[in-house]
Formats: C-alpha cells, structure tokens, sequence
C-alpha cells in the first residue's frame, strides 16, 4: 500500500492516527467536514470506534486500507472517523440511533447521514463484500431515494430528541425512601445472580462494579449475609479467572463466557478504577487477604503499563498483539515449560495443560481452587506452595514481557483518571498504605496542570490537551474525586475545588425543566439531540454521579439546596431504580445514602489524621468524616474543637451531635447506635 497520508495525521486520539495512513479520505468531526457535505450535498459517513476495539482493526484491516473499497467511500461520502472515547456525546446519539432502527449497538458502528448530519442508516461492522456493496447502496438510495430518507431521518432526528425521563421521572418527595424499597431492588438482583459462578446471569458477563458496590451498602443497612455471599463470591470468582491477569494485574474489560474464563482481553482504565474501589471496599468488609493482593497487583499493572511520567494515566491496552486476540497472555505448553524450573508447579497452579486448555493450542491462566491436590501431588505444604507459585510467577512475568506488546491508547481523559483517584484514594482508605493516596495526588496534579484552565476542564490530553471541553462524565468524577482527596488529607483546599467545580456544572448543564444535568455543557457544540445520562453502562450514570456529589457536598459544605437537589434528582426515578436496579445500582446507591441518611463524622485535634485512620479500618458507607488538627470555617466545625491538648470526635447525623469522645471505638459505638 503506498504510503499516503490523510487528514488525521493531524489528530492527538491514537484511534484516529491508527488510520492516518487509510487510503480512506478521512475527516475529523468538525466544521470542515460538515461545510463539505452541505456544499456538496454528500451523504455523511461516521465510522465510530476505540484504538482497543477488536473489530475495529478488522474492518480497517479488510476494509479501510483496501484501495478499492476506499474508492468507494471517497467518490460518494464525507467519511469521518470518531474515538468515542474522545467524543462520547457524538457516540451516544448515534448509538442510540442504530439501535432505534432495530439494528444491534456496538463498535466499529458505521452510521451513514444527511448533509445535515440526520441519521438514516447504520450498522457495526461489515464484512469487506458486504461493506463495498451496502456503500453503492446506500449511494443509490441517496440520489434517487432522497424524499423517502429524508423523511426517515427527519422522524428519526425527532425520536433522539425524545426526553427518557418524561416516560420516567415523577414528582420528588421524600417519602419515596424506604427500607422496603431497598429490599425489592435487592430481591430483584437475587433473581439474576448466577449462583455457580457469580456476576449477573448471562454471557458475555460484565463486571458491572456498581451492582456489588450497591450490596455492600445493602448488607450494611439490613445485615442480611446472602447480599455478603453475592459479592464474596463474584469478586472470588473474577480473581480466579481468566478476566484477571494472574501474572500481571489488572482485569479485562469482560468475559465472553458465564464463568469469567475467556476474557476479550482488552484493558479498560475505568474498569479497573472501579474494581480497585469494590476490591477495597469488599477486603474492609471481609479483611480477605486475596483481596488485598489483588488491590496491589492491579497497582502495580498501573504503574507498570499505564502511567505517564508526569503522573497521569493511560486509557486502554488493546486485546491484539501480532494480529491475533489474547496472544500477549496466553500460553503454549511448551512456552511454558521453557519459562520455569522442570517441575513447576505453576503451570499447574494455573490449570495449564499440554494440548491448551483454550483455542490454538494455548492455555489461559486461571485458578480453581486445587491447591489441595497440589500440595499432594508435588508434596509440598501450604507455604512452599505459595512460595513456588510467586516464584514461578516472577518468571513467566519476565518472559512475557519480552513479547510484543498489545498496542497502547496513550491518551489521557480526565474522567477516568478521575475515577482512578477514587479508586486508589479507596485503596489507602481500607489498607492504610500512603503509597496509594500519593499516586492520587500525583495524577490531580497532572489534570491541573495539563488538563484545566481555571475556567473549564478538558477532555482528552495526548501531547497537548484537545480543544473539546469536558462532559458531565467529567465534571462528575473530578468532583468525586477532589471529596475523597479531602476525606484522605483534611485539606480543605479539596472541597473547595469541589464546591466550585460543582457551581459550575450547575451554571453550565442543569436543566431546570426536569432536574437533570445536560451531558454537553450549555457552551458546547450543538448536535442534532442533546442527551443526558441517566441509564448505567459500564461506567455509572453521570448523572448519578452527580446526585450523590450533591448530596455528600450539601452535607459536608452545609449547602442544603445542593442536598435537596441531589435528593430530588434520586426520588423523581425512585419507581424506576426500584424496578430495574440492574442498569441503575450507582442511583440505588444514592438512594440507599438518602434512605439510611449519611453520618458526619468531626475529627478535631493533633491526632485527627491517626484519628481518621484508625476510623477507615472500618466499613462505614453511610458516613463522612470531616477533621482539622486545628482550625477550620467549614459549617460543620462551628463550636467543635479539641478539649484539654485531646482530640475530639463528634459524630452526628443531621447536624445533631452525640457528647465528643476521644477514642474511635467510642465513636463507633455512638455510630451503630
């Protein structure tokens, strides 16, 4: 293929460069390519994808650098190339447009619109014959046909501009928050939760963070051990599968089978965010050591393979390597057998067999539990056990990283950073190692130097940070973040970014209409439907996340309008949460914080930070602690303060205080009470 170059040399998504050499006349989205279709009255083509998307190098693979088919694609569209990671807002409509035509969603998706960017046909990916023949198609169907898909897409312009929540929001009230309520959304997930192997009942199986997070909160509300089991269990289960990379940390981003055994191996930040917080929160529950273990290994992945110099963290490693899926982490035998010491045992600790125990010949590394057969087989005891295995362990990470790597998306977007903060702020909350809290606080620092600007917050950074503003998705996990970074270090200067980021999200995407937040800010670009988020995917409902944000500041800045805005927002789909908790557990979050009400927790004296530690080795969901060896002019310190050189806690729930104690189990003991 010669070496042409097109438009998207010019891009910072590492998506968009892998096609900068496509014989495809590509555009980014954006003024140029829009202004061409309406001059031209060409039909649009907007092919979205992510640079760790399988199937997505297929078809650029078979289609996109076949000079005939690109031919095709230059002579009768305006092509345009999408990162929906970049761009979520533009994925999201048109997302939701392929799937109202009755079509399957996912990636490549291949949307084909009017000049005026309507969207009238679509799919995901297609075979190269199918694809060339579709394109002349749909060509056709544009010259001749034009009435007809001008009325379609124009019907369709007006389905996406539909509001979900007027089908689904009710009045707010608070008597929408009840105990009871809490127990059918958990019946409801008792119902699917596949009981052999965890997770939700199905395949593919997605982890889903938010389900489990919701019964941790559930259990701590009713006691009730089966919501325990069902996370006990899952999060056992993910760490003894293929999911979770047993040499090197860090899950994929889902199981194609109902057992967590074959990943589609790709690497997602914002999966493993979340799974650093139930991993942390599940082992101050449990105090499981594997948990433990697991919080550190996916730390270690982070730093390994996921951090820039400067602090920030990578998106995504790809599921490929020399063209074929899971090639990086997968296993012959023989690979094996020339990695290790004759007599091993680790290739059978992890279930490896001659003849591969997966396709091609190769084995995935699992766990199952056989440590007892071992120790028999090989006899050996407990600790010799684990001794070999870490052993062998080391060396099968050495050898595998002499490999060719899995392609890195080197770009950083601020939102999932932003949810690794959570995640790692979680990890020093339950295991008290300041290690986690300073790699926090080394990737605030990133996003504030290269991700702001004092008057907004960017998306993307590659090299330089993209001019597209930040969505609500970012917005709401930076706010997120900056609590917990308060909760970790009692630096008011945190909450402050935290109020202030959280009057602007108001200002800039409230929607006074119904209650809810825009995704895109008021100043951003208008497409053809402005969406908001409310359902959770893999990554919670921004919305959601923002309800709580609101609830927790309200609480801990003593604003009640933003407590009852957070409030309002979970109650006008209080019906719906309850029903359907499965797609809204990070809302049934909320809603358990609002039901069970959230504790304050006032820490004054020398020893708060000690104070707060020794506090944290316990799970307390249902409270927020607030401290200052000193002074503050936060609300909730007004007539707080240290007594005779002591440090005082005050624990209080709706600005009512039980007597200060100096001593934690006191406090506790005023907590379960």
């Amino acid at each position: 293929m010669p070496n042409i170059t097109n438009r998207l040399a010019r891009a910072t998504s590492p998506y968009l460069l892998q096609h900068a050499h496509n014989p495809v006349d590509w555009f980014e989205w954006g003024k140029e390519a829009l202004t061409k279709a309406k001059n031209e009255d060409k039909p649009i083509l907007v092919s979205i994808g992510y640079s760790s998307c399988h199937w997505c190098h297929v078809m650029e693979r078979e289609s996109f650098e076949n000079e005939e088919i690109a031919r095709i694609m230059n002579e009768n569209f305006v092509c345009i190339k999408v990162d929906r990671e970049e761009r979520p807002d533009i994925d999201h409509i048109y997302m939701e447009a392929v799937q109202a035509m009755q079509q399957h969603g996912g990636w490549p998706l291949n949307v084909f619109l009017t000049p005026e960017q309507k969207p009238f046909y679509g799919g995901t990916y297609f075979p190269p014959n199918n694809w060339s023949q579709l394109l002349l198609q749909v060509s056709k169907a544009f010259k001749f046909k034009r009435d007809g898909i001008n009325q379609s897409s124009e019907e369709l312009r007006q389905h996406l501009q539909t509001n979900d929540l007027k089908r689904f929001a009710r009045e707010p009230g608070m008597e929408k928050f009840k105990t009871e309520s809490l127990d059918k959304m958990f019946e409801i997930l008792t119902t699917r939760f596949d009981s052999t192997w965890g997770g939700i009942e199905k395949a593919p199986k997605f982890v889903m963070p938010s389900i489990w997070l919701f019964l941790l909160r559930y259990f701590s509300v009713t006691k009730r051990q089966e919501a325990l089991d069902m996370v006990r269990l899952t999060l056992e289960k993910i760490s003894m599968g293929g999911i979770y990379d047993q040499l090197g940390g860090g899950f994929s981003r889902y199981s194609v089978d109902g057992e967590w055994f074959a990943p589609h191996f790709e690497k997602m930040l914002y999966d493993n965010a979340q799974l650093l917080s139930l991993y942390a929160e599940a082992y101050s529950i449990s105090k499981n050591n594997d948990f433990k273990r697991i919080i550190y290994e996916t730390v270690r992945w982070l730093e390994r393979e996921m951090t820039h110099p400067d602090g920030g963290f990578y998106s995504a490693l790809d599921a490929d390597s020399e063209g074929e899926e899971g090639k990086f982490y997968t296993w012959t035998w023989t690979e094996l057998m020339t990695s290790v010491e004759k007599h091993d045992v680790t290739p059978e600790y992890f279930n490896a067999t001659k003849n591969g125990n997966w396709e091609h010949g190769r084995n995935i590394l699992i766990r199952t539990g056989n440590d007892s057969a071992l120790m028999n087989d090989f006899n050996i005891n407990a600790h010799d056990l684990e001794v070999l295995v870490n052993e062998g362990k080391k060396k099968l990470l050495a050898a595998r990283s002499q490999r060719i790597r899995p392609s890195l998306d080197d770009k950083i977007l601020l939102g999932w950073n932003a949810m690794m903060i959570q995640g790692l702020t979680d990890a020093y909350k339950f295991t008290g190692d300041s290690m986690f809290l300073q790699r926090a606080l080394k990737c605030i620092s990133f996003l504030e130097s290269h991700m702001m600007d004092g008057e907004k917050v960017y998306r993307a950074f590659k090299n330089k940070r993209s001019g597209t503003e930040g969505f609500l998705e970012d917005y709401a996990f930076l706010i997120q973040a900056y609590i917990s970074l308060y909760e970790s270090t009692f630096k008011e200067t945190w909450l402050e970014k935290a109020r202030h980021w959280c009057e602007y999200v108001i200002i800039h995407f409230y929607d006074e209409s119904d209650g809810f937040f825009q995704f895109s800010s008021n100043g951003a670009e208008q497409l053809i439907a402005s969406k908001k988020e409310i359902f959770d995917n893999v990554i919670p409902s921004s919305n959601a996340v923002m309800a709580r944000n609101l609830y927790q500041l309200g609480i801990m800045l003593g604003r009640d309008d933003w407590k009852q805005m957070g409030t309002d927002m979970v109650s006008r789909i209080a019906s719906l949460i309850e029903s359907e908790p499965g797609y809204l557990c990070h809302w049934g979050i909320a809603f358990s914080e609002i039901t069970h009400g959230l504790s304050e927790i006032v820490v004054v004296g020398k020893e708060a930070q000690q104070r707060k530690n020794e506090l944290n080795q316990h799970y307390l969901p249902f409270a927020r602690i607030l401290g200052t060896e000193s002074s503050s002019t936060l609300p909730l310190f007004e007539g707080r303060e240290a007594r005779d050189e002591k440090t005082m806690i005050y624990v209080c729930f709706n600005k009512t205080c039980e007597l200060p104690v100096n001593k934690t189990d006191e406090a506790l003991d005023q907590l379960s009470r």
